[in-house]
């Protein structure tokens, strides 16, 4: 098939651009890819052509950059619509999460349908601050009641007002989208028969999440009566979310009962929440250490380095975690929180240390199965504090524990989480999202969704001094909207 990809790339420091990197080049070898981009991740690719950056980048066509190591053209988002005009692609997949970066793609996703791969559940977030800090007020109450037409209007200006809080977990701010795609895919079977349940009609399919297991990353544990500190790790942005202030007094504690632990978090850090800050008032300053953001090569070495992660998320947008599944790939011990889309995971229960979900099934495709050993240590988020340092206080004194469920997270990793195994998921359902027609769009959608915007030109145009129409055809806001308003009540009769 001849696929438009939707997605984040380098530089962006996203997790789905990496995803899309490492799937790609599986996909590149039956189908032939265009990959549709922001506008400075464009101006990026252009300038490794050019030679002022790295990676195997050949010159493209006209429009684009062919980049080796992705089979696929790099293209930007504003070079879509001509080239889907003159040959329209088989199917458009979007590659959509709850952050900026992909800003861009929603206006593609209303209006041309294809495969939306929904990386978190929730995009309220997201969509509250790309139309909110833009000043587009009168938009956002547009969606809010486009998204929830079961939820009272005035609940919108809770955000309007910017105490939205926990409103963007409430409301998911996704109906629109997911209901305007041919298919929709997630990363668990229990978030894709939540959807199926939500989205009445929408078909929605389970596509495991695959990873690579980086070179080097796999250390073998080291021998019992080892003397050297045990280091817990945290990967990711080092945000409250990650529930670090949570670890932070679990580590006080612990290194009360056991002096030689140490904690290393792995991530950029955020503007809202000073780590360090945190830890010098806990007293654990001397025992953290923060890199900042790290490349794939350093992120390998730091995962060489653990003995434990911790990979927890609270609240959740229902995500699959990449950085999780790359420490089951390195063979490492985690703590995870014990969540709705994880009850697959057989987990031990740190207050009682019994195997919790052992009785399940994975729940991709027929005959699927998963090992009864438990795979990582849960926590129970309303039992958190206790549980958090009652999982850290016994990994950081139990070796063989330790060693126990690395070897159960490879075994899972390479049973379920290998790149070849997301690979065979998407052909399956590309080939499915391929055979269905666009539906029809759901409601009535907000006219600023469907209306013709040449009027802004003009606008933009007035303000320098140039005067006239630019199209020679009259367009004003006002005959926008109006013809707007015609197709919506055309299509929803």
């Amino acid at each position: 098939m001849r696929l438009a990809w939707f997605t984040p790339l380098a530089p962006v420091r996203s997790g789905i651009a990496s995803y899309s990197a490492e799937i790609l080049p599986l996909l590149a070898a039956a189908h032939t890819i265009d990959v549709f981009v922001d506008e400075p991740v464009f101006a990026s690719a252009r300038a490794r052509e050019a030679g002022g950056g790295r990676g195997p980048v050949l010159r493209g066509p006209r429009y684009g950059v062919a980049d080796r190591a992705l089979g696929a053209t790099i293209l930007s988002a504003h070079d879509f619509v001509p080239l889907n005009t003159v040959r329209p692609y088989d199917l458009v997949v979007y590659q959509m999460g709850n952050a900026a970066c992909h800003d861009y793609m929603w206006p593609y996703a209303l209006r041309y349908p294809g495969l939306l791969v929904l990386h978190d559940t929730l995009l309220h977030h997201a969509r509250a601050m790309a139309l909110l800090g833009r000043g587009r007020v009168a938009d956002y109450r547009a969606e809010f009641v486009w998204h929830h037409p079961d939820r009272r209007a005035n609940l919108a200006e809770f955000a309007v007002a910017g105490l939205s809080g926990a409103l963007h977990y409430l409301m998911p701010m996704r109906h629109g989208i997911v209901e305007s795609s041919r298919a929709v895919a997630v990363h668990d079977p229990w978030t894709a028969a939540e959807l199926r349940q939500d989205h009445e009609g929408t078909v929605v399919e389970p596509i495991r999440m695959g990873v690579p297991r980086f070179p080097g990353a796999s250390a073998p544990a080291p021998p019992p009566g080892d003397q050297r500190p045990v280091t817990f790790a945290a990967f990711g942005l080092v945000t409250p979310e990650k529930r670090i202030p949570q670890i932070l007094r679990a580590l006080a504690e612990v290194s009360r009962m056991t002096p030689d632990v140490r904690l290393l978090l792995v991530g950029d850090r955020a503007s809202h929440f000073d780590a360090m800050a945190a830890a010098e008032a806990l007293g654990v300053a001397g025992r953290i250490t923060l890199t900042g953001f790290v490349g794939d090569e350093a992120l390998a070495e730091h995962l060489a380095g653990i003995d434990v992660a911790i990979c927890l998320r609270w609240p959740t947008t229902r995500e699959t975690s990449a950085s999780w599944l790359r420490c089951l790939a390195a063979a490492k011990p985690t703590i995870t929180n014990d969540l709705t889309h994880l009850v697959d995971v057989p987990s031990l229960d740190p207050r009682s240390w019994i195997v919790l979900h052992a009785a399940r099934d994975a729940a991709f495709g027929e005959g699927s199965t998963i090992s009864r050993r438990p795979v990582c240590v849960s926590i129970d988020i309303l039992d958190e504090d206790h549980s958090l340092r009652l999982a850290m206080q016994r990994l950081a004194v139990d070796a063989e524990l330790r060693a126990q469920l690395g070897r159960s997270a490879e075994d899972y990793w390479r049973a379920h989480h290998t790149l070849a195994h997301m690979a065979e998921d998407y052909e399956r359902v590309l080939q499915l999202a391929a055979a269905r027609p666009p539906p029809a769009p759901p409601g009535e959608r907000p006219i600023h969704v469907d209306a013709d915007h040449r009027w802004r030109l003009g606008e933009l145009l007035a303000e320098i001094g140039v005067a006239g129409d630019p199209f020679g055809e009259g367009v004003t806001r006002e005959s926008s909207l109006a013809q707007a308003r015609s197709a919506n009540r055309e299509t929803t009769d």
